[in-house]
């Protein structure tokens, strides 16, 4: 029988969703899905629920049994994404718990702080730089309080979600997935140039930061921002540290691909990198290519994949996030009706959504490779080690 773990809110009973939405969506054979709100093709994720229901949640299907789980293990991952923790994120304060029902597993979490009032004044408008004028045109029908489905607010999901698998990892593989937010606007960390990246900065600052001097400097670039009325993009990195060789497909499950689907699923996300990314199109061949030695790689510009297939290198992935679309300056729109309007966005907004994209990118991160080791040890399981095995020698930042 499905359970739900105690946690500081009230404990509740899911009975029979998590089996129902688990059959519905990954044990039917032969009937293509239609909706696209699952993820992953052995290790499952389903996402439901709006930003202005009641809750939202989702269920996880295909984990490994024997894996121990508490709720208070999901809370450091979304302590770190939620909002209200500091000035510079959007200041709606949410309970961010998970409750789980065994397997498959269920995580809920009830909304809690949803002002519906902030959105009623734009109900008949569409936000520009926003999904309404294109849910619109999908559905017929869009929810305004928040985007609805659009809301980064059913990220809170993926990173409970990836709590689960950033624990299988470390378990079975010793792999560590990290991120830090390595740009907001022009700004750029002084360590990464100086060659002295810190690792312990990042969750020793709201920023993400790996450079705890610039902190100062940050906060003083974005309270300037915010009484601008203004936003700015961002560009989040991720590091997943003792990934082994040989994950990944050659063609159509490409480990890079998956990534790159998978991060370009986040909110406000218009662009994704593996390793040297963009940078590669003024590299040279002898500068791009990663030598080999006995001892290791020499360099790391595939980040950790080649042919779609990891490489036993860090795997290095990079997104890019625009500025947020809901800012205080006015600009230009039609309603409903099509008529031309002048809008101005209210309510509690960030000044940088990228700020708080760490924890999701991770959560992305590390749940495609879940999925790809539990695809990896179903077809391949029987291979093993194969020689010579080359050291990931490189650590690239």
């Amino acid at each position: 029988m499905p359970f739900a773990l105690e946690t500081k809110n009230q404990s509740r009973w899911i009975p029979a969703f998590a089996e129902m939405t688990a059959k519905k969506n990954s044990r039917r054979t032969g009937v293509k899905q239609v909706s696209s709100n699952s993820f992953g093709k052995i290790f499952t994720v389903t996402t439901f629920g709006e930003s202005h229901g009641p809750a939202i949640g989702c269920v996880v299907d295909g984990c490994p049994p024997g894996l121990a789980l508490a709720p208070e293990e999901f809370r450091r991952d979304l302590d770190r994404r939620a909002t209200g923790k500091s000035r510079y994120t959007s200041q709606r304060h949410e309970a961010d718990e998970g409750k789980t029902t065994g397997t498959p597993i269920a995580l809920l979490i009830r909304n809690t702080d949803a002002r519906s009032k902030d959105y009623a004044e734009i109900a008949q408008t569409f936000r520009p730089g926003h999904a309404d004028y294109t849910y619109w045109q999908k559905y017929g029908i869009r929810d305004p309080r928040g985007g609805g489905r659009s809301s980064a607010r059913e990220t809170t999901m993926r990173v409970a979600a990836g709590v689960i698998a950033k624990k299988w990892l470390s378990i079975h593989f010793h792999i560590t997935v990290r991120g830090y937010l390595a740009q907001i606007g022009d700004v750029t960390p002084r360590s990464i140039q100086n060659g002295a990246f810190d690792w312990g900065a990042v969750d020793d600052n709201a920023f993400f930061w790996p450079d705890a001097a610039m902190v100062p400097e940050l906060e003083k670039y974005m309270d300037a921002l915010r009484k601008s009325g203004d936003s700015v993009g961002a560009r989040v990195n991720v590091v997943a540290d003792g990934v082994p060789p040989g994950w990944g497909e050659p063609i159509y499950g490409k480990l890079d691909g998956d990534l790159a689907a998978a991060l370009m699923s986040i909110n406000a996300v218009k662009g994704v990198e593996i390793g040297a990314g963009f940078a590669a199109v003024a590299q040279r061949g002898s500068e791009h290519r990663d030598e080999i030695t006995p001892q290791g790689f020499l360099s790391n510009h595939a980040g950790g994949i080649l042919g779609g297939i990891s490489t036993g290198q860090a795997v290095v992935a990079s997104m890019a996030l625009k500025p947020t679309s809901s800012i205080l300056i006015p600009g230009r729109s039609v309603n409903l009706a099509g008529e031309p309007v002048e809008m101005r966005t209210k309510g509690r907004h960030d000044p940088c959504v990228g700020i708080r994209a760490t924890p999701i990118a991770e959560a992305m991160v590390a749940l495609v490779l879940m999925d790809h080791a539990l695809r990896q040890r179903a077809q391949c399981g029987d291979v093993g080690p194969v020689a010579p095995r080359i050291p990931g020698a490189v650590e690239r930042k």
